[in-house]
């Protein structure tokens, strides 16, 4: 393996329900592919409860944690394995403060998103979690 490929790192892009059923996905897919990142695996689900439940159990504590896992079920989402050197850092600028009205302009939260838990996209929040959250979603075999 190159050196240039030891850089690369995977991080998880989450197109939720609320952007899905506004029907942006394509916007924000195309702001992603902008910024330089390669899609490695891209499908649309449906969460049901138990892996919404597992997904967000680093949450389980929080007093959201519950409306979270309701959101999250309550329409088909868009999961994608996104690569690029920098990719977990770079990602999480390009999305923008979790609360829309905080985000920068021009990041996908400001454009795209309604409130801080409707809040279009999630974003891996380290590069461990980046793999975690990608193996989530996808087997080797799935991603290019």
């Amino acid at each position: 393996m190159s050196d240039s490929l030891h850089s690369l790192q995977r991080t998880l892009c989450i197109i939720k329900p609320d952007a899905v059923k506004k029907k942006v996905q394509g916007g924000i897919i195309q702001k992603i592919l902008d910024a330089g990142f390669n899609i490695r695996g891209m499908k649309m689900i449906r969460l049901d409860e138990s892996a919404a439940r597992k997904f967000y159990e680093v949450h389980k504590e929080r007093p959201f944690y519950g409306e979270l896992v309701s959101f999250m079920t309550s329409g088909p989402v868009v999961v994608i394995a996104l690569e690029k050197e920098n990719a977990v850092a770079d990602y999480r600028k390009l999305i923008g403060a979790t609360d829309p009205a905080e985000a920068e302009e021009g990041t996908i939260r400001k454009i795209f998103a309604d409130s801080k838990s409707e809040n279009a996209v999630h974003g891996s929040d380290s590069e461990e979690n980046g793999k975690i959250e990608t193996g989530f979603f996808f087997t080797d075999k799935e991603l290019i």
